[in-house]
């Protein structure tokens, strides 16, 4: 449904250096999907996002949405849209806010009304109805964020860093909220920070980095073996014998340890060791999720595959 070939882009400001913000970034997204983005700060996830959008015009290279050009997509269809930073009117009242906004979807007569009650009871927002947007707290403007973009029925829905400002409580909602948005025609697209949302919610994840795509990570299915080469161990009665059968190995506490290995038949190979010396073994996890292992393996190594 949306794919990238070969496209890049270049800031040239009248003042000062040009800036290759993206560069060369081939992938594609296919219906049905959800597609999440990943990367440090300044790796170019905003302007692709600003591309995707139509925003922008690629310096080089084309994006195409269903087999068209962003912004024509964007104009005869529609899109559902967070953005990272809520700019929603001040003075409107969030319930005009919602009705507005479902005007802009599409939406008229009766499914206006209907729209915005289904959107308010989602994301408990019927007791701030009444309020102007610049009395809601960070975390309720979010939510009436989150609301918008749900009113349309977009076939492409972009989510940028959804959860931010959301507590405990309305973070796990969203991930519970993600997979009741999946529908075969349906592409949606998050953009985040935060690893673990991604980890759970994404079929796939692109890691970026300095204006390149460099790797994309499956998280579903069989490409999504775990790559951790670091595991933590809790054991019983102290943790001096893990340090005999796994060279290295770093004190966490006085029952756990954080080891490396290379492989998953040598972590085998070194517990099978810890439990012939009458060690009893109570945990073994992963220090660090597959999508993080991955994260911090591009990040340090500077896109080594």
């Amino acid at each position: 449904m949306i794919t990238f070939q070969g496209v890049g882009k270049t800031y040239s400001p009248l003042l000062g250096k040009r800036v290759r913000a993206v560069d060369g970034m081939t992938f594609s997204v296919a219906a049905g999907e959800v597609f999440g983005i990943a990367g440090p700060n300044g790796a170019g996830k905003s302007t692709m996002i600003s591309m995707l959008l139509g925003f922008l015009p690629p310096t080089d290279g084309t994006i195409t949405i269903d087999g068209t050009e962003p912004r024509v997509f964007v104009e005869r269809e529609g899109i559902g849209y967070v953005s990272e930073l809520v700019a929603i009117n001040p003075r409107w009242r969030a319930r005009d806010a919602l009705a507005r906004f479902a005007l802009l979807a599409g939406l008229s007569g009766g499914e206006v009304e209907r729209a915005v009650a289904e959107v308010a009871t989602l994301l408990a927002l019927e007791e701030h109805a009444g309020k102007r947007v610049k009395e809601l707290s960070k975390g309720t403007a979010q939510r009436l964020a989150l609301g918008q973009s749900l009113l349309g029925d977009a076939r492409l829905v972009v989510f940028d860093e959804p959860t931010h400002g959301l507590d405990p409580l309305w973070m796990q909602r969203f991930r519970e909220l993600v997979p009741t948005l999946r529908r075969a025609d349906r592409a949606i697209v998050i953009a985040s920070h935060n690893l673990d949302e991604l980890g759970r919610l994404a079929d796939r994840v692109a890691i970026v980095d300095r204006g390149h795509l460099q790797r994309i990570v499956e998280m579903r299915g069989a490409g999504a073996a775990a790559v951790a080469s670091r595991y933590r161990i809790v054991v019983r009665g102290g943790a001096s014998a893990v340090d005999g059968c796994f060279p290295g190995a770093v004190p966490i506490g006085n029952d756990e340890r954080e080891v490396a290995v290379e492989s998953l038949e040598s972590l085998n190979a070194a517990l099978a060791a810890l439990i012939a010396r009458g060690t009893t073994i109570v945990s073994v996890a992963p220090a660090h999720s597959s999508l993080e292992e991955h994260f911090r393996q591009v990040v340090a190594d500077g896109g080594a595959s």
